[in-house]
């Protein structure tokens, strides 16, 4: 993710920093998945942070946690005896891809998002946009008209036109944006999250 013309990093949205079993790497949690042991000594992905127990955590992208699983790091980790299964990546990505198309949708309903080339054109000339999406498979001249006007508006390009359709009811949608709301601290973080999953 990046902000419009100037090509910058999302800023971190959490100072706590937590150590990836998988890099060894301390970082912020906004870019970290937890895990913790469930009942049937198997690991499960705490997207939301909120299951009790000793959590592990791993950076947000397929090496870090195909790492994790083929050398099972989470046993150490959780030091106890566990599995992961082997699709455990591909979950996530999807969980990860439901949870952000559920934030948009929710960002939707509560009035600080809209979608369609002229709406979000017109929205980004006000200058309230916080966060700015193209779908990845968008024609590229399209998205980088949106982006030029993008000023200080982080610019997402993580979910695909049928998946940003979804958050906004329609079959597909190409452009979007979101002002600055309450829910939209965690759509960026949701859509950090994916983007450094998917794009690696």
């Amino acid at each position: 993710m990046t902000r419009g013309r100037r090509d910058k990093t999302l800023e971190r949205l959490d100072g706590l920093d937590r150590k990836c079993i998988a890099t060894g790497e301390s970082v912020t949690r906004d870019g970290m998945i937890r895990f913790v042991l469930g009942p049937d000594d198997t690991v499960v992905p705490d997207l939301a942070e909120k299951l009790p127990g000793r959590g592990v955590w791993v950076s947000a992208t397929r090496e870090a946690l195909t790492k994790a699983v083929e050398k099972r790091l989470f046993s150490r980790g959780l030091k106890t005896k566990t599995s992961a299964p082997d699709d455990l990546p591909d979950t996530i990505e999807r969980q990860l891809t439901r949870r952000l198309i559920d934030s948009v949708a929710l960002a939707r309903k509560a009035g600080v998002a809209v979608c369609g080339f002229e709406r979000v054109r017109d929205t980004l000339a006000g200058g309230r946009v916080k966060l700015l999406f193209g779908a990845s498979d968008g024609a590229e001249g399209g998205k980088s008209k949106i982006r030029n006007l993008a000023e200080d508006a982080n610019v997402c390009a993580v979910l695909t036109s049928a998946e940003l359709g979804l958050a906004f009811g329609r079959e597909t949608v190409i452009h979007a944006a979101l002002l600055n709301g309450g829910i939209t601290k965690r759509v960026l973080r949701e859509a950090g999250r994916l983007e450094g999953f998917r794009s690696s």
